[in-house]
Order: C-alpha cells, then sequence, then structure tokens
C-alpha cells in the first residue's frame, strides 16, 4: 500500500434510505453494509435507484427519511465538503486549463497544504502516469483522463470513493483495459470503493461484492459468482447476463425438486430452489448447456436434464458459438459452446438434443413473470418476431 495514500476506514452503512419524487420513490427503504476496504457494485437498469442512492451518499441529494453512516457516525446531515467522500463521474470533470500535475493537486492545495510535491508524485505513480504529469486533460486519452480523475480524489484519502458510471464514454476494448486498472487501484490503495453501473460485465470483472437493484430496492445481494450461478428472483436470472426460464410444476420435493413441464421432466437441487408453492420457473444459464445432434442423445450422462428440438439460427463469436432451438412448445432456447474443437457443428434445420447437469439448474418462484428483468425491446422483439 502506497506511504499516505490511505488510512484506517470504517463500514459504510445505510439504514432505510429512502428519496421520492412526489408520488415516485426512487429509493425505497434500503438498508446495506458495505464492508470498508471493498469493491462494491450497485448495478441496475436507468431509472431504478442507483444513481440517486450515490447522490444520498455523496451529500448531493437530500434522502426524504432514512440515515447514511460511516462507521458508527453518522454523515446524513453533513455538506458535501464536508464527508470522508469523494466521487468520480462519468465525465471526470478535470479542470481543462490546469495540467495533470496540478489537477490531482487542486484538493491539497484548496485545503492548505503547502508541500504537496510528494503525495501529488505518489498518487501518479499510483496511476501510471508521472511521466505525463505536465500535459493537459486535453491531450491524454479517455482511459488517462478517468485515471487522474481517479487520482485527483484519492489524494484527500476518502473514506468512500463513489464511482458514478465512470466507464460510459469508454470504447469497449479501453473499458475492459480500465476494469482491470481500477481493480488494481482499488486493491492497492485499500479505499472503499462504490461503483454505480448498469454494465454487468464491469460489476462482474470488478466488484467483491454486487447488489442488482430494481424499482429502488435491492434485488439481490453477494459475490458476483454467487449471484451469476443462483439467481434469486426471475428479474436477477435475466438481468445479470442471459437465462433460459421454463414454467413448470413440482412433482416431488426433497434434497432433489422434481419438476415436470410440456411433458418433461427437470432435477435440481433442493438448495437452488427458491419457489415456495408447486408452481415453479425452471432455470439454466446458456453456457452450461450441451448441443448434441439427436442421434448422439446417448452421450449425455443419464442424470442430465434435456430438452428436443430445432435449430433455428447459429450464430459464431470467435469464443464460442450461440444457438437458437425451437422446442416443441414453441419456446426458444438459448445455448452457448466455447469454440474448444475443430470440426462440424449444428447447422440450422437439425434436430438437437440440450443437456445440461442437474446442479447446474435453478428454480424460481413465477410470480413476477417469465419477461421480468428484461429490456422492453427485446420482449416486444420476441412477442412479434415480425416487428
Amino acid at each position: 500500500m502506497p506511504e499516505g495514500v490511505s488510512r484506517i476506514v470504517e463500514d459504510l452503512r445505510l439504514a432505510n434510505l429512502t428519496k421520492q419524487f412526489g408520488e415516485t420513490k426512487a429509493v425505497d427503504n434500503l438498508s446495506i453494509t458495505i464492508p470498508a476496504g471493498s469493491f462494491f457494485a450497485l448495478l441496475g437498469a436507468s431509472g431504478c435507484g442507483k444513481t440517486t442512492t450515490l447522490r444520498m451518499v455523496a451529500g448531493l441529494e437530500d434522502p426524504s427519511a432514512g440515515q447514511v453512516f460511516i462507521g458508527d457516525k453518522d454523515i446524513t446531515e453533513l455538506r458535501a465538503f464536508q464527508r470522508p467522500v469523494n466521487t468520480v463521474f462519468q465525465s471526470y470533470a478535470l479542470f481543462p486549463h490546469l495540467d495533470i500535475y496540478e489537477n490531482v493537486a487542486f484538493g491539497l492545495r484548496r485545503r492548505g497544504v503547502k508541500d504537496v510535491d510528494a503525495q501529488v508524485g505518489r498518487m501518479l505513480e499510483l496511476v501510471e502516469l508521472a511521466s505525463l504529469a505536465r500535459r493537459k486533460p486535453s491531450q491524454l486519452s479517455g482511459g488517462q483522463q478517468q485515471r487522474v480523475a481517479v487520482a485527483r480524489a484519492l489524494i484527500n484519502k476518502p473514506d468512500v470513493l463513489l464511482l458514478d458510471e465512470p466507464l460510459g464514454a469508454l470504447d469497449l476494448k479501453l473499458r475492459r483495459q480500465m476494469q482491470i486498472e481500477l481493480k488494481r487501484i482499488q486493491s492497492e490503495v485499500g479505499t472503499t470503493f462504490v461503483h454505480v453501473t448498469h454494465d454487468q460485465e464491469e460489476a462482474m470483472t470488478m466488484a467483491d461484492t454486487v447488489a442488482v437493484m430494481n424499482a429502488g430496492r435491492i434485488e439481490q445481494l453477494g459475490h458476483p459468482a454467487d449471484v451469476y450461478e443462483t439467481p434469486h428472483t426471475i428479474f436477477v436470472a435475466n438481468f445479470l447476463g442471459q437465462s433460459n426460464l421454463i414454467a413448470g410444476k413440482k412433482v416431488t420435493s426433497g434434497e432433489i425438486v422434481e419438476v415436470a413441464a410440456f411433458g418433461l421432466g427437470f432435477k435440481m437441487p433442493a438448495s437452488r430452489n427458491v419457489a415456495p408453492g408447486m408452481n415453479i420457473v425452471v432455470g439454466v444459464r446458456p453456457e452450461k448447456i450441451t448441443v448434441l445432434d439427436l442421434h448422439d442423445e446417448d452421450k449425455l450422462p443419464a442424470a442430465h436434464n434435456r430438452i428436443f428440438g430445432v435449430v433455428t439460427d447459429v450464430s459464431y463469436t470467435g469464443v464460442s458459438t450461440q444457438y437458437l432451438v425451437e422446442t416443441p412448445w414453441g419456446q426458444t432456447i438459448i445455448a452457448f459452446e466455447q469454440n474448444s474443437i475443430v470440426g462440424d457443428r449444428c447447422a440450422v434445420g437439425d434436430q438437437v438434443v440440450l443437456g445440461w447437469a442437474p446442479e447446474h439448474t435453478f428454480g424460481l418462484d413465477p410470480a413476477e413473470g417469465l419477461t421480468s428483468g428484461l429490456d422492453k425491446a427485446v420482449v416486444e422483439l420476441e412477442s412479434d418476431p415480425e416487428a
């Protein structure tokens, strides 16, 4: 950890935090604890309340109810500049007339610090921009400007650094590079990072903990792999990646849950089922599915769940191949297969069997509807293929 960069920080705690705009609750009685020194991602679609939450933590928005704590200290009534919190915005908001050195030094000078050389130097080394200290922001790439914004925020040694869609203005390749860079910086300084984003890959790549937000509430919170592999709601299953969801009814319960749907039987561990009643939605991620020609069904392990269908589309993406398979009851199942071997692939019109292990299956409550969490444009297109 670079000398002088970080200090002992405490948990960030939101207690019954609520923000109401007229009749609309943008944030609805939100209570979460973000561990000190963690990289926390608040993930959700536009309008879910994530940016409003961040603004209330920053002191840029007053809550309608609830409190914001850092450790045991209630900071709800403190003005933004009084809080041990700094924010990096998507626009970076660098001073164009100042060089990089002076942009980073700005916060120290504003606080009356006379000798800033050592601290600015260490911070520029942290973000790997020491050799560019005397350039203006306009002479830097988008990724370099973003690192300057992070350095300027961190030099004040905040307990919490808030990142509001910080990578949104970057192209895909640079965005992926910066995901790695931000995680490296956070690991080195040990400051709590709270990252607000609508980008699932960003959240999964960088965060220790992901909170999926919907309509002002947290749908699910946990380690990215746990939330992805075992979603607790249809919204999370659809919003975080892609899922194949099939409506059915429980036949038996116990350590293994058996489900009947469209004349087929599916099995899953009881630990992966959250459906409270007999009605259930069976879910499986596309990359868990094996696609085989119908004549090769015996290659699947006997215990595997399986669906039969006809290939309607094949898309080669380089790393993997995506198959769309239409079932006898008219549902389209998505399957991804890694392109790890050279050879024939299934083609459009082929009759295939799709198989996956019971332990990759999850069971969800059907009450919220199968399209919860899907983009509205996607839902409309799927309901009217000729649109």
